[in-house]
C-alpha cells in the first residue's frame, strides 16, 4: 500500500513540475496578445466560472447542508467586498467563509 502511494505521489509530480517546466521553457515565446492567447485565457475562466456554478448549484460535502438564499448572500457580499477592496482576490475569498460560518450558523 505504501508502495502505491509513493507511486502515486512520483506519477503526479512528475505530471505537475513536468508541464510547469514545459511552460517556463516557452514562456517566453508566447505573445500575450495573440488570439490563441486569448482564447486560452476565455477557456481558463469559463470553466473556473463553470465549477465554480457548480460549487454553488450543486454544492458537495458540508456546503450541501447550507441553503441557496445563504449561498446567495454570502457570493452578493463577497462581490461587494471584491469591488470595495479594488479588485483584491484574497479578501473575498477569506472572507467569503467567515461569512458563510457565520450566517450558516445564525440561520441553522
Amino acid at each position: 500500500m505504501a508502495t502505491n502511494i509513493l507511486l502515486a505521489i512520483l506519477v503526479t509530480s512528475i505530471a505537475t513540475y513536468s508541464s510547469r517546466f514545459l511552460g517556463v521553457l516557452t514562456s517566453e515565446r508566447i505573445n500575450e496578445n495573440s488570439k490563441i492567447y486569448r482564447w486560452f485565457n476565455c477557456l481558463a475562466y469559463s470553466t473556473l466560472a463553470a465549477l465554480i456554478s457548480r460549487m454553488i448549484i450543486f454544492p458537495a460535502g458540508i456546503l450541501a447542508e447550507s441553503d441557496y438564499f445563504i449561498r446567495l448572500i454570502v457570493i452578493v457580499l463577497s462581490i461587494l467586498i471584491f469591488y470595495v477592496t479594488k479588485k483584491n482576490l484574497v479578501y473575498p475569498t477569506v472572507f467569503s467563509a467567515i461569512i458563510l460560518f457565520f450566517i450558516n450558523g445564525y440561520f441553522a
